[in-house]
């Protein structure tokens, strides 16, 4: 993934918050968590293609709010996961 070593990852510790090596990410893109990087290392495939509601308390709803991300169309989902809404 280009500039993965300058990304942020969703949900990584405030101490580590680079990606590592050997990890499977997605670029997040649109919505309040647009640019992170998301690990999906040991994700299965049919998780993968579902895509995630990832808590944030920047979207929406705020606290106890998700955004939903999912594959991108036409990517095959081996690198963006665009955003599709704000749920509780």
């Amino acid at each position: 993934m280009d500039d993965a070593v300058r990304r942020r990852v969703y949900g990584a510790d405030h101490d580590a918050p680079w990606p590592r090596p050997r990890r499977v990410y997605r670029e997040l893109v649109g919505g309040p968590l647009d640019g992170l990087l998301l690990d999906i290392t040991g994700w299965t495939e049919p998780e993968r293609t579902a895509g995630a509601p990832l808590r944030t308390e920047i979207g929406r709803y705020v606290l106890g709010g998700r955004s939903v991300y999912g594959p991108r169309p036409g990517d095959g989902g081996t690198r963006f996961w665009d955003w599709r809404g704000d749920i509780r």
